[in-house]
Parts: C-alpha cells; sequence; structure tokens
C-alpha cells in the first residue's frame, strides 16, 4: 500500500488534541473536558450525545472560539486557533463558523430574509443573497415573515440559513430539536446533512435526541469530560 504524503492529506474542518477545560478556582475547581480528542472531517456530519453537564456544550464553545480551552490544541481547517487574541478570534469565527442555537435567537423585529441580510453585513459581507440560501432550506415563501409568524420547525430552518450566510468551513449546531415535535424534528436535522453533503461543511451536533442520529455519519458520546466513539448509526 502506498502511503499519501502527509502535505497531500485533506485537512480536516475540526481537530483537537488532548483538550482540557478548566473552570473554577481553587477546591471549586471543575475539569470539564478531559483529554479530548476528535477529528472532524470536510462534509460530515458528526453528533455528540450525552447527559446534561458531560461536557458537551463547552465542547462546542471551544471549538467555536467563545471559550478558550485550559491546554490542548484546536484547529480549524488547518489554522490553530487557541492562541487567536480576541479580536482575531472573532473575525475567524465570523469568517468559517456557523453556529445553529437551540431557540434559534432570531431578532422579533426582522424578517426572515433581513436576518440574512444583517448576519452579512456584521461579517463584511454585503453581497448576501437572502432568496438563494432560504430556498435552500425551503423557506424562500416566508422571506417577509418575522418570527412571530413562523413555527418552531420554520424558524429554526431560518436559523441554519442565517448560520449559512459567510458558507462556513465548520458548522456547530446545539440540541436543534429541543422545542421541536418528531416530524420537524427529523426534518430539521435531515436539512443539516442535507448540507454537509451539498455545501461541504462539517457539521458537530450536540442533541438528547436519538432518534435522529440515523442521519449522523458518526455519533460519539460524552460522559464526565470525556469523549468516546459509539459508532456509525444503523
Amino acid at each position: 500500500m502506498t502511503s499519501i504524503p502527509a502535505s497531500d492529506m485533506p485537512v480536516p474542518a475540526l481537530e483537537m488534541s488532548d483538550l482540557v477545560l478548566e473552570l473554577g478556582d481553587g477546591d471549586g475547581r471543575v475539569r470539564v473536558l478531559d483529554s479530548v480528542s476528535l477529528r472532524v472531517e470536510a462534509g460530515e456530519f458528526t453528533a455528540i450525545v450525552g447527559p446534561s453537564g458531560s461536557g458537551k456544550s463547552s465542547l462546542l464553545a471551544v471549538a467555536g472560539l467563545l471559550a478558550k480551552p485550559t491546554s490542548g490544541v484546536v484547529r480549524v481547517h488547518g489554522t490553530d486557533v487557541v492562541g487567536l487574541g480576541k479580536g482575531a478570534a472573532a473575525r475567524f469565527r465570523l469568517a468559517n463558523i456557523g453556529f445553529v442555537f437551540q431557540s434559534a435567537n432570531l431578532i422579533p423585529a426582522l424578517t426572515a430574509a433581513d436576518q440574512l441580510r444583517l448576519a452579512g453585513r456584521l461579517a463584511g459581507n454585503r453581497t448576501v443573497d437572502p432568496k438563494s440560501l432560504l430556498e435552500a432550506v425551503s423557506m424562500s415563501q416566508r422571506a417577509s415573515h418575522r418570527p412571530g409568524r413562523l413555527s418552531g420547525g420554520e424558524r429554526q430552518r431560518v436559523g441554519i440559513a442565517r448560520a449559512l450566510v459567510n458558507r462556513p468551513s465548520l458548522l456547530l449546531v446545539d440540541e436543534p430539536t429541543a422545542a421541536l415535535d418528531r416530524r420537524r424534528s427529523y426534518e430539521v436535522v435531515s436539512l443539516l446533512a442535507d448540507q454537509a453533503r451539498e455545501s461541504g461543511a462539517a457539521v458537530v451536533m450536540v442533541t438528547h435526541d436519538r432518534d435522529v442520529l440515523t442521519q449522523c455519519d458518526r455519533v460519539l458520546e460524552m460522559s464526565d469530560g470525556r469523549l468516546a466513539e459509539v459508532g456509525v448509526p444503523a
């Protein structure tokens, strides 16, 4: 077998090595992430499950440059992001990482299209095409609607479109189905899987909903700050 030179190996969208995150001081110091290593390839849809308080959201926060680890390496598309200053981290995050939150976090006064335009402006991108982004999540017919006129599933779809405004290489998703019924949960996660395949973005989703795991490429489980591979869903 011929080995592939290191320089020709594909660069992972997310790479974490021996990651440790400790919070608190003195006797109250807690190790939230304990020697976590994770590699997620471009176009791969990875789910992380585990009980509340196991470290799942902390892992997303470190991956999204919202928290600095105590030690370890974090690379996003080949860039070592641990040493970035606050301003550089914010710019890198806007350009390369998309977030989908549990409650969608839409601005009540803005239409679906304006949510996307604002996200683009904040990142210095004034050429955002809301129509094509909303079409990608089957929401073009709701472009002029404000969040109060959208269902929970529709708000999540707009949230996904907003996360895709800058074509991120990494999409971080925190409990996207927590407030949805089974049908809408399946639709939202199916949409995330489609985006991973079509855009090539790596998707890392934290979830308690084991019913949607069959749509993921990999499933990992977090327990007491440690991460273990569960396998590929049947």
